[in-house]
């Protein structure tokens, strides 16, 4: 049987299960994408009013398909549709596309890795000895809800980890839960889900207190500002600010990309299973590292008045880096902030009053509203989609085998898992890859070999990105700061050229970007 004519089922039309399916089709394949929404784009279909990319359009696109002149430097969450919707018509992807339709679980059926796998599958090839299945259960949402169950011969799952299942704060003092709050609380997936216009009526008039320190954050605070003024201040609670950046330039005209995003940046990183010679290197190369990271943060501490307001990050401008949290401040933040319609606040803790948040050392903050920006647990929402205790007991311990396939979970790939500077970057990139998996490319190496490379991942997650908070795991996938080293990676197992840049000092010192991987389809 031709492999081709295999079942292959894609769970999301986001960035990476549009990605996945586009090059499936490029290969001959006739994917099945679910899709629980009435339109592809993923969590870009569901955002507050004023959110943007954070990173500029010449860098957050699909290799092959450019953003139309018409779109802002930072595109609106609109256009980010706009422009997902455009590639799925061009691919022919929206046509594989079933909307309105919820994978509710996953089991498959099939020889397991108790039977004696030595290569993943049995024999590493991405079908195996062809007799195992996935079997989905699909609830098919409309005027009549049904459930149906689907078999597959490969499941690609790109559920993402910043949506789903809300990491709801849960250690509270006696009587201090949101229970004692005689206002509303809810968690910030709440409000983008809803239409712009109610989201806009919830807040409006009223006093709202924002827990968290990541962008979303950030956004939320500056909408209640513009709502309601410096006469209902909104008040942001946080712990640990991440840092978020007013420009992606330093000292005027140098992109952060120069310094972060080239192969000369990654020498000063030890990367993971690149051996001794590496961690030597980057050792030899420290004071470097430091001194353009302090030098960074520095300027943008100035350009920023984040130390006049308590909001420096707790760690330096590499390590922001290479955890992924780097985002783009809203703008006009601080100038609310100066106005007096954000008014910020530190806080180790927080626990619920009849009529706010109490902080540490009892000061309350009242508030007619609560809203929970306190992200996501990803690990949780992968579990949740296996019927297997096995798998969701192993799914998420250690790091992915080229961030997409776990060594003991045959016939399945996880897409946009993992985090980057540059999301879309890092999905099409793993996309390619699995599209080759599956068309019989290349063989993966043997269990134990995988199992190797995940541990010297899962090492490096621990040591340069710190752990996912409460409810997470203790490191967090961030290829922030080693981005080309893993596509190196990915294009050694394709058989493909990892070098892209045409002379030393391009090859060395120019940014590499998704274009970069044009050709490798």
């Amino acid at each position: 049987m031709d492999h081709r004519a295999k079942r292959v089922a894609v769970v999301g039309a986001g960035t990476s299960g549009l990605a996945a399916c586009k090059h499936l089709l490029a290969r001959g394949f006739r994917p099945v994408v679910f899709e629980a929404g009435d339109s592809v784009g993923g969590l870009w279909t569901r955002t507050l009013a004023s959110t943007r990319l954070q990173s500029p359009a010449v860098a957050y696109r699909y290799s092959d398909f450019p953003w139309p002149d018409s779109a802002d430097v930072f595109p609106r969450h609109d256009q980010v549709v706009d422009y997902l919707a455009a590639y799925a018509r061009r691919f022919g992807v929206d046509e594989c596309v079933r909307f309105r339709s919820t994978v509710v679980s996953a089991e498959y059926v099939g020889a397991q890795p108790e039977d004696g796998w030595e290569r993943w599958a049995g024999n590493g090839e991405a079908f195996g000895d062809g007799t195992g299945v996935w079997r989905l259960t699909v609830r098919q949402h409309g005027a009549d809800e049904t459930e149906q169950t689907h078999e597959f011969d490969f499941l690609i799952l790109c559920i993402g980890r910043v949506s789903g299942v809300p990491n709801i704060p849960s250690s509270f003092p006696a009587n201090g839960g949101p229970e004692a709050f005689r206002g509303r609380v809810l968690h910030s997936m709440e409000l983008s889900n809803m239409d712009d216009a109610d989201a806009a009526a919830l807040v409006k008039g009223k006093r709202v207190a924002v827990v968290g320190a990541g962008k979303t954050a950030y956004e939320i605070a500056t909408e209640c500002a513009e709502a309601n003024g410096a006469g209902l201040p909104c008040t942001m609670v946080c712990r640990n600010p991440q840092m978020l950046l007013n420009r992606p330039d330093v000292w005027g005209k140098v992109s952060i990309a120069y310094l972060y995003m080239n192969r000369f940046a990654e020498l000063m990183v030890p990367k993971p299973g690149a051996g001794a010679a590496s961690r030597l290197l980057a050792a030899l190369l420290a004071p470097l590292a430091w001194a353009i990271s302090a030098a960074t943060g520095a300027w943008y501490r100035r350009e920023i008045p984040m130390r006049k307001y308590g909001m420096e990050p707790g760690q330096g401008f590499a390590r922001c880096v290479s955890s992924c949290l780097i985002s783009m401040l809203p703008d006009g933040f601080y100038d609310r902030v100066k106005e007096g319609s954000v008014v910020l606040a530190r806080s180790k803790a927080f626990s619920f009053c009849a009529d706010g948040l109490v902080l540490d050392g009892g000061g309350e903050k009242l508030a007619d509203v609560v809203i929970l920006a306190t992200g996501f647990r990803g690990d949780q929402k992968l579990r949740d989609m296996f019927v297997s205790p096995r798998v969701k007991d192993i799914i998420t311990g250690t790091p992915l085998y080229r961030e997409c396939v776990h060594p003991r979970v045959a016939q399945m790939a996880v897409l946009g898992y993992a985090e980057g500077l540059n999301n879309i970057y890092a999905a099409e990139m793993a996309a390619k890859w699995v599209a080759r998996l599956l068309d019989g490319a290349f063989r993966l190496p043997g269990v134990r070999r995988m199992e190797e490379s995940c541990a010297e991942w899962g090492k490096y997650y621990a040591r340069r990105s710190g752990g996912g908070g409460e409810g997470q795991s203790a490191w967090r996938p961030c290829i922030g700061a080693v981005n080309l080293w893993y596509n190196d990676e990915l294009c050694r197992d394709m058989g493909c050229e990892h070098r892209r840049k045409k002379g030393f000092l391009a090859e060395w010192f120019q940014p590499y970007g998704a274009v970069d991987y044009v050709d490798i389809q």
